[in-house]
């Protein structure tokens, strides 16, 4: 988790500059050369001992710099590899402690730190793994008790859990009575009868007296259990989910107010004091801080799984405890405490107390939390496996059916794609190379040219036959004739009119000589010629926007492809995580959470959130920043990562409104409005 990989790479640079690895402090580490031995012990030749600890210690903290987290059970081999969690006496039998040996307990308690430190980050973990799935749990109590309905399928659900659990304990009491009344006929003597009859009657006398025992049993545990003749099926399943969704809370804000001790008081180096001490005070604060925190993480794993006493009596439970624990690691002749001590409390609690805390917890939450699959989903597996055979018997019957619609929905995808995607794109890709064979066009190319050369041809011949008609002369000229065909090609066919007005004066004449319909004829030839000038021009209009066409035509196709993909995105990414609007959803609910927290939190005269609220506040961080960094884009993650690390290292509950204020409305465009 991000922010518990953040805290221990913190920790862990801490320690290292506290012993003088960094920079800023090898200054003082030479100032308290004399003093401590430890650059002495470093430019003289190390013991084997000596390099094997330091190995473990930079094993330890590689780990802890890469926010990663080694199992509890490698730290554990680690430290026994070290030989601090075994009791020995060889420091005692030493006598005085010389240059090599200090310098070999300086590294000890390095290696004690940085597995601390590893230990720390893994109960954080713990309790933030421990949290969510509660809260999921509570959720769904919330959920059935939200609506009588929804009461109803849960009783449904599990009537067949609740008769199995009333059928044995009918069983249970009826063994305990026939348990009973044999053990009495044992002490009285009774022997059985020799003759057949006799047997008949005792095995009817036997079976009768079964029954009765039976109904007495049932009758008996009505009768202790008054509840069931009171209260409906449903009433006392709602009685049931709301006694679980206590015990569920209970048992998280517990853990929730152990997560804010061990955040607030586990490892909680005094810097500013640190800061005007030499290398030894320094060291000797350390120690006695580490001892601290290794002694109240022992208390709180001990004392978080019980959920059945109030919060204040948990934490006054938790500090009694590490007080103890912290005793035992002093000595009779000094009061700082041993390394190999606080190792070996280490190792107990990576080995036992931490194994037995998961245990209990996980055992109260199967006990309280939403029942299991089997049970939510029986009723609706009982359906299907009363249905399948008529499922069955329509799939066999109707396979044909089936099978020819399965290829023809193939063949009507396949065609849809091909003739409203594929052919329209290479239209279109032919359009821009100018293809010849995908314009578009509604006449052919030379059709008006033909029709307008034959008019000409009309026109002129018509008035070379009747020159006095068309032109009022005897002769044509050919001046006069390119005249024609020149006002022909615009349209005029002046001397067809004439012999047309000429003619309607004696229109059987006309009719009879021929001249009337023949120019009757020709006008039937302009106006078809007029009508190809007028198709032609919309011809143009068509060609000049045959791209758009194009792209029209490629419209539906594209729209309904991409529909379609956004469907089955939709349905089948759901399985892979959350869409970006629902992470934004989710992220206003925790958002809103944190606000109720910090409201309605309980504050001590410093202005504090108590332990189970801080707890609480920064299991909702947490959410916050796993979603957040999946919502805002790369270059303001840094920015909301720094006012989210003030909003969970300050402990005032102003700063805290106030840096949360600051996350709504300065990441407001991709975390919701306001």
């Amino acid at each position: 988790m991000a922010i518990v990989a953040d805290k221990v790479r913190r920790l862990d640079v801490h320690i290292d500059r506290i012993v003088g690895l960094e920079p800023g402090s090898i200054a003082d580490a030479e100032h308290d050369q004399q003093a401590t031995g430890l650059l002495t012990a470093v430019s003289e030749p190390p013991s084997p001992r000596a390099d094997e600890l330091l190995r473990i210690a930079r094993t330890l903290s590689t780990a802890s710099r890469s926010g990663t987290f080694l199992a509890p059970s490698r730290i554990k081999q680690l430290l026994e590899d070290s030989g601090l969690a075994a009791e020995t006496e060889l420091a005692e039998q030493q006598g005085e402690v010389g240059v090599e040996s200090q310098y070999e307990q300086d590294i000890e308690w390095l290696l004690v730190a940085k597995a601390t430190v590893q230990t720390y980050g893994i109960l954080m973990n713990t309790f933030f793994d421990q949290i969510m799935p509660l809260s999921d749990d509570i959720w769904y109590w919330d959920d059935v008790l939200s609506s009588y309905p929804k009461s109803c399928l849960y009783a449904t659900q599990i009537a067949p859990a609740r008769a199995w659990s009333r059928a044995k304990e009918v069983y249970g009491v009826a063994c305990e009575r026939i348990r009973n009344i044999h053990l009495q006929q044992q002490s009285e003597g009774a022997e059985a009868a020799d003759s057949s009859e006799s047997l008949r009657e005792g095995v009817s006398q036997k079976w009768s007296q079964f029954y009765c025992i039976v109904r007495q049993s049932m009758a008996d545990t009505s009768v202790s259990n008054l509840r069931r003749k009171i209260l409906s099926p449903v009433d006392l399943c709602r009685a049931e989910a709301r006694r679980k969704r206590a015990e569920l809370q209970k048992l998280r804000e517990t853990i929730a107010a152990g997560l804010g001790i061990l955040v607030d008081e586990g490892l909680a180096f005094d810097q500013s004091a640190e800061e005007d001490k030499g290398l030894e005070s320094r060291l000797m604060v350390a120690d006695s801080t580490l001892a601290d925190s290794i002694a109240l993480m022992h208390a709180i794993l001990t004392n978080s799984a019980e959920s059945n006493e109030p919060l204040s009596v948990f934490e006054d439970c938790v500090f009694a405890d590490a007080r103890d624990v912290r005793g035992a690691f002093s000595t009779a002749d000094s009061s700082k405490p041993k390394a190999s001590s606080v190792a070996e409390r280490l190792v107990q609690i990576l080995d036992h107390s931490l194994l037995q805390h998961k245990t209990a917890v996980a055992k109260h939450a199967s006990e309280n939390g939403r029942p299991s699959r089997v049970v939510r989903y029986w009723l609706p597996a009982l359906a299907l496996l009363v249905s399948s055979p008529t499922i069955l018997y329509v799939l066999v019957k109707r396979r044909d059916s089936i099978l020819d619609w399965i290829q023809n929905l193939g063949v009507t995808v396949r065609d849809f794609w091909f003739n409203w995607v594929i052919d329209p794109i290479r239209k279109i890709i032919g359009t821009i190379r100018h293809d010849a064979n995908s314009e578009i066009a509604i006449m052919s190319r030379d059709s008006l040219k033909a029709d307008r050369e034959s008019l000409e041809r009309m026109v002129v011949e018509f008035t070379l036959d009747n020159p006095s008609v068309a032109v009022g002369s005897p002769n044509v000229t050919d001046l006069q004739i390119a005249d024609i065909r020149a006002k022909v090609r615009e349209g005029d066919v002046t001397p067809i009119l004439k012999a047309y007005e000429k003619g309607l004066r004696r229109p059987f004449v006309g009719a009879v000589s021929g001249d009337l319909v023949r120019s009757l004829l020709i006008q039937v030839q302009k106006t078809k010629v007029d009508l190809e000038v007028a198709i032609s021009g919309i011809d143009s209009l068509l060609k000049s926007q045959e791209l758009l066409f194009g792209f029209v035509g490629l419209a539906p196709g594209v729209v309904v492809s991409i529909g379609i993909v956004q469907y089955l995105r939709t349905v089948f990414g759901s399985r892979k995580g959350l869409r970006r609007g629902e992470k934004v959803r989710r992220v206003v609910r925790v958002l809103r959470k944190m606000d109720r927290i910090l409201a309605a939190g309980a504050t001590n005269p410093k202005g504090e959130l108590n332990y189970k609220d801080r707890g609480l506040l920064l299991c909702e961080a947490h959410v916050l920043r796993e979603l957040a960094t999946e919502v805002l884009p790369g270059d303001v993650k840094r920015e909301f990562l720094e006012d989210l690390e003030d909003l969970t290292s300050v402990k005032n509950v102003v700063l805290q409104e106030k840096a949360l204020q600051r996350i709504r409305w300065a990441y407001a465009e991709w975390l919701g409005k306001k």
